[in-house]
């Protein structure tokens, strides 16, 4: 049975530092941190971004090659909600 081998040099999942991210986040919002443990907290949060920002650069250098490799490569931005109502709005005049 073949088993995968563990990856020392993995990034941390995305997913688990974004939480940590808003957990700390929230400590913060609270004010009642004292000032030591609110500059660590602040550090770890400035890593964690780091970490999450770097992880979505090469989420998107994969999509970009995965387009690539299929011949489409257009790359288009994601409409927000808000376009999407005013695009909505637009067309239900006519």
């Amino acid at each position: 049975m073949k088993t995968k081998p563990p990856r020392d040099n993995k990034l941390p999942d995305f997913e688990k530092s974004l939480t940590e991210l808003e957990a700390l986040v929230a400590k913060l919002e609270q004010g009642d941190v004292p000032l030591e443990e609110a500059l660590k907290t602040f550090e770890r949060g400035v890593a964690l971004t780091r970490q999450c920002q770097t992880a979505l650069r090469t989420a998107q250098q994969k999509v970009e090659v995965l387009l690539a490799r299929n011949g489409d490569e257009t790359i288009e931005a994601f409409a927000s909600d808000d376009e999407e109502e005013e695009d909505d709005d637009d067309t239900a005049g006519r």
